[in-house]
């Protein structure tokens, strides 16, 4: 099998583990800290605007390439077995289409700003 046909089959399988962790959450057993952990990555992962662009040559495809799966396995982790059982089954049979989130994506945006003032203060303040 070629590299490009796996690579299409492993982003196919971390579309349905997205899904997966969206069920998970949203059932009761599952704990607190799951939750915030599932909510960041969901919100990470429909967030229309990427927290490292993909215009930055070889970093902006690192969040899309390392980060959103290390996130992903990390949430599967702390999701109970059962829970994440039940919930990869309601994704098979119950598929939902998620949509982009603006709300992270302006989490995001300020966290951009807010460097980019650090930096404009900061290169102000060397040349002071």
């Amino acid at each position: 099998m070629k590299k490009l046909e796996k690579l299409k089959i492993k982003v196919k399988n971390l579309k349905k583990e997205i899904l997966a962790i969206y069920y998970a959450y949203h059932h009761p057993g599952t704990p607190l800290l799951s939750k915030v952990l599932i909510l960041f990555t969901l919100g990470y992962a429909l967030s229309p605007i990427d927290l490292i662009p993909d215009f930055i040559p070889i970093l902006g495809y690192v969040d899309d390439l390392l980060i959103l799966p290390l996130l992903i396995i990390l949430s599967i982790k702390l999701i109970p077995r059962e829970i994440m059982e039940e919930s990869r089954g309601k994704a098979e049979t119950q598929p939902l289409r998620l949509k982009k989130n603006w709300v992270f994506a302006m989490g995001f945006i300020l966290i951009w700003i807010t460097l980019l003032l650090y930096v404009l203060v900061y290169y102000k303040y060397l040349n002071n």
